[in-house]
């Protein structure tokens, strides 16, 4: 009896873990499209099919909304320039140099959420030769006892590893170490991404599951020409260009934006933070603390550079130079 409690407790405790919470709520994954951690965007497009806008309806319209280019390059975070899948349907893409697993997220992916509660969500999948295809797990704690409506809203911290997780303009990191014992797929050298829109009824004959089994509850239905999840845009955080020094792919771990900036200023860190330090031209200490996002205005400071030091657990400091302008 003590064993079933047990087993009994631990389902229940996982049922509701907390997955890290929207953009600019502390410890967000969240990156935005400006980060200095992205060092390239997919290029091509090398397969693409619209799902339709009901899958109910199967030989109802297509989705039509946007050009399957639209996803090439760097995220826009705008509600228009995105490409929409439709129910079911997906897109791989391919780009300059192949990703590679390293520490931390090694690619994000963008969608064109308007806001930060209204997500709708696409599976991922990698692959090193373009035949086979390992999806990253995703997990989905949404409850299923009623359907989100169409325009719904969506508890960010009940969703981990589904694109469009976050709002536009931000992108949802994703980890190749999370498939490191996959066959057939060789993590320092991933060529193709793929995306899958998830279908988010809670209607077992339609609806698309989690990685647990889970039915994966969504907006639903999306049935007009923009409907199912729509793609902005697929950054790379570690790549295997060859001109991309050591030194610079280390600094992907951190990073601020918007770097010029007129006040706001907002700090990505990867790993485990211990403090930031914002310094002055002469070295003078004038911030010490670990906000994630900071007013150089409320603070009085005037125009001109700054450092801001990133210190991790192990007492490593991260430096970047940050231009306030006027």
């Amino acid at each position: 009896m003590k064993l079933l409690l047990i087993i009994s407790l631990l389902a229940t405790s996982m049922a509701f873990t907390q997955f890290a919470p929207s953009a600019g709520e502390v410890g967000t994954t969240a990156v935005h499209k400006d980060s200095s951690a992205f060092v390239d965007w997919a290029f091509e497009v090398v397969e693409f099919t619209r799902g339709p806008e009901d899958i109910e309806n199967p030989d109802g319209l297509l989705a039509s909304f946007g050009d399957s280019t639209a996803a090439l390059g760097p995220a826009e975070g705008t509600s228009t320039d995105v490409v929409s899948l439709g129910d079911k349907g997906s897109i791989t893409l391919i780009f300059n140099f192949s990703i590679r697993n390293d520490d931390g997220p090694d690619f994000a992916v963008f969608e064109n959420s308007f806001s930060s509660d209204y997500l709708e969500l696409a599976h991922v999948e990698v692959s090193s030769d373009g035949d086979r295809f390992v999806r990253i797990p995703s997990i989905s704690n949404i409850p299923t006892d009623e359907q989100i409506e169409t325009f719904g809203s969506t508890d960010a911290t009940l969703i981990h590893n589904l694109a469009g997780k976050y709002s536009q303009g931000y992108g949802t990191p994703f980890d190749l170490e999370d498939i490191a014992d996959s066959t057939g797929l060789d993590l320092t050298d991933v060529n193709f991404v793929r995306i899958i829109d998830c279908v988010g009824s809670i209607n077992p004959a339609f609806g698309t599951r989690d990685s647990e089994g889970t039915l994966i509850n969504d907006p639903y239905k999306t049935d007009f020409e923009s409907g199912g999840f729509d793609l902005d845009a697929v950054g790379v955080i570690h790549s295997n260009n060859p001109s991309l020094s050591i030194n610079m792919e280390a600094e992907n771990v951190f990073s601020t934006y918007p770097n010029p900036t007129n006040g706001q200023l907002n700090i990505q860190f990867y790993g485990d933070l211990k403090e930031l330090m914002l310094l002055d031209g002469m070295g003078r200490i004038i911030y010490r603390g670990n906000h994630i996002s900071l007013d150089l205005r409320q603070m009085g400071l005037n125009a001109g550079t700054y450092f801001l030091h990133v210190v991790d657990k192990l007492d490593m400091v991260h430096q970047e130079r940050i231009i306030f302008l006027d």
